[in-house]
């Protein structure tokens, strides 16, 4: 089972399209899965119709899905964004900042971090290091 993490908290996944590895795409691909080693500049190019993009975070140390998430924002992507693995709740408010929309995370780290270890994050435009110097 997985949960899914929003600015709202815990959410059930509401994603019923599926997803297509990103090596199987073809012009009717609607939700991609995407490895943390992929090209986020060739993969800008072929997201033309896709509504929703899983970047995958094989470890919560790999910050690559960062990159490719501020990378396709942009170059103009503005579907559903979506972080699946590793992801800690200290790591929320950079994924918020980078583009990324929702994480999706599994059962047992939920457990180990519940929903108001996520929450505490939730408000990620307040919290910056620039913002904090704006005043």
């Amino acid at each position: 089972m997985t949960v899914l993490v929003t600015d709202q908290g815990f959410q059930p996944d509401d994603w019923t399209d599926g997803f297509t590895a990103l090596g199987d795409v073809a012009n009717d691909v609607v939700a991609l899965d995407v490895p943390a080693d992929a090209d986020p500049d060739t993969l800008a190019a072929r997201l033309a119709r896709v509504r929703m993009v899983r970047v995958d975070f094989p470890s919560f140390a790999d910050g690559r899905g960062f990159t490719i998430a501020r990378t396709l924002r942009l170059h103009g992507y503005t579907g559903r964004l979506r972080a699946k693995g590793h992801v800690l709740a200290d790591q929320y408010a950079m994924a918020r900042r980078a583009g990324f929309d929702e994480v999706e995370i599994d059962a047992a780290l939920a457990a180990r971090q519940p929903e108001e270890q996520w929450q505490a994050r939730a408000d990620w435009q307040a919290h910056d290091y620039q913002a904090r110097l704006r005043g």
